[in-house]
């Protein structure tokens, strides 16, 4: 069974859907043509003709289609036009190396680190995305030290993961990019010299996107988002719209609560808007439910999907732990904390080694001294806040809205010294 499924992923699946697809909103209509690439099989050696390898999980046929044709206006939107494809029109020229034909994941992998991206133009930055939720995300003061800051705060679900970066990738990035296992990288051009250095992993997939110099564009355009359900019905909406776009979006935390006004008693400083700013444009490219600490532009923890708001805060704060404490081992030994964990238990040495790395963590509290708070919705009490302010976070970005918001900036304010809070007036829900 085990031979079975390995085969199934390396096998080309055959698509029957058509080469053209067509949808009417009304009168309107919307024209999308199949995107395929001529790829060498590394089995057969021969050039194969396909689109997508397989969508979601081996067995599940899938294609990409690049719209062509049609300029869709509903309402006061519009929408989208054709020829602003991103990774819809990547091209068999894009493929720098392919390695073999690429599945649903790693293309959507690529485009929800382009939907972080667009926000991040003020300098070098890279996301790193696993399974459609990044793992890593950075600005830099070049490339490759944007590169390095994003893969060490997770180092553990950056491997086998997507990296996409906002500028050329030089050499110096190229060593580094060469040293990790990642299945595909995509950036605006690769510098002399450094495609022979990351050709030496023939199945990374290494992409060129002509137009991520040019993201601004996206931050202000809708296209139309389908969600198909399990009965063949389908929920149309219009892709959202982040009303954020400088700190002076945001507004200082405030309520009314039988009728006395709460306001929050420190405004930020500017460095702390800056990692607003930063970890609200992150959001919009994790899966709701969830709350992320983000720290000097780079993200700290991140948290996923979870239910309930103080859980997935707690969450958040586990992985920031975890990963520090691993990337602390990293820099100190050279090796995975897991991995020093498994040798110690194995020759039955004392765990020093260990026991000091946890000690550091559990000074520095996870690198989360410092950080700020993003939430994509209002906390419905404030023992989300409470157990941040523990781990000594300085501000929180929130939608704001909830009964019990004059709660939550109590908490704040009480909180020794004082805790900054904005409210954005905006969910960020990704599901």
């Amino acid at each position: 069974m085990k031979d079975d499924l390995k085969k199934m992923y390396r096998t080309i699946m055959d698509d029957h859907f058509p080469s053209e697809m067509r949808i009417s909103f009304g009168e309107q209509t919307l024209i999308y043509r199949k995107r395929s690439w001529k790829i060498k099989d590394q089995s057969s050696g021969e050039f194969i003709e396909k689109g997508l390898r397989y969508g979601e999980n081996p067995g599940q046929e899938a294609a990409l289609y690049e719209l062509v044709n049609g300029n869709l206006v509903l309402g006061d939107c519009k929408f989208i036009d054709p020829g602003k494809g991103l990774v819809s029109a990547i091209t068999e020229e894009d493929m720098l190396q392919s390695g073999k034909h690429p599945g649903k994941i790693n293309l959507t992998d690529v485009d929800n680190a382009l939907n972080i991206l667009k926000y991040l133009t003020d300098g070098p930055a890279v996301v790193i995305v696993k399974h459609n939720n990044p793992c890593g995300v950075a600005y830099g003061k070049d490339i490759s030290d944007a590169y390095y800051r994003a893969n060490m705060a997770d180092r553990i679900a950056a491997f086998g993961g997507c990296a996409v970066f906002n500028r050329a990738i030089d050499k110096t990035t190229a060593d580094m990019i060469s040293q990790n296992y990642l299945e595909v990288i995509a950036a605006p051009e690769y510098e002399d010299g450094t495609l022979s250095i990351l050709s030496k992993r023939t199945n990374l997939r290494i992409i060129r996107i002509n137009k991520i110099e040019d993201l601004s564009y996206w931050r202000d355009a809708r296209f139309v988002d389908f969600k198909s359900l399990i009965d063949g019905g389908i929920i149309v909406q219009q892709s959202p719209l982040n009303r954020i776009k400088t700190k002076d979006d945001f507004t200082l935390a405030e309520a009314t609560y039988q009728g006395k006004r709460y306001t929050i008693s420190r405004p930020p400083t500017e460095a702390e808007y800056r990692d607003m700013l930063f970890g609200w444009h992150v959001e919009q490219g994790i899966t709701s439910n969830s709350v992320i600490y983000v720290k000097d532009g780079v993200t700290v923890g991140i948290g996923t999907g979870e239910q309930d708001r103080v859980g997935v805060a707690e969450i958040a704060i586990f992985k920031a732990y975890t990963k520090y404490a691993d990337a602390l081992c990293f820099k100190k030994y050279g090796k995975a904390y897991k991995e020093m964990e498994l040798d110690i238990l194995k020759s039955n040495k004392p765990r020093d080694i260990l026991d000091e790395i946890d000690e550091e963590t559990k000074k520095q509290k996870g690198g989360l001294m410092g950080a700020t708070m993003i939430s994509d919705a209002f906390f419905p009490f404030r023992d989300g806040v409470d157990v941040a302010i523990k781990e000594g976070i300085r501000a929180i970005v929130q939608p704001g809205g909830s009964l019990r918001d004059h709660e939550v900036i109590e908490a704040c304010n009480e909180a020794d010294p004082p805790v900054t809070m904005v409210f954005t007036h905006q969910r960020a829900f990704k599901h």
